[in-house]
């Protein structure tokens, strides 16, 4: 068997601030990465933790759920919009 028979795998990456990461194969550890990363933004008066997890969270999130990529991406075109203006 050659390796153009084989079916392409799909990297699961997400993009933000121009950098891409890599994220698990498994869509249960992505889904439990991005509930732990919420779970952690609610914790955000504890050390290390903070609100800068709940975004994250939703942006792992996303990749697996429509409710959420959508309203993502409603928010990328806003920043964009008023980034240009």
């Amino acid at each position: 068997m050659s390796a153009d028979s084989e079916p392409r795998k799909r990297k699961h990456k997400i993009s933000a601030f121009g950098r891409e990461f890599a994220l698990p194969r498994s869509r249960a550890l992505r889904i439990a990465i991005g509930v732990a990363f919420l779970f952690g933004g609610l914790l955000w008066f504890l050390p290390v933790l903070g609100l800068w997890m709940l975004p994250v969270g939703f942006l792992v999130l996303s990749y697996e759920f429509a409710v959420i990529r959508r309203h993502r991406r409603r928010i990328v075109v806003w920043w964009e919009r008023r980034r240009r203006s």
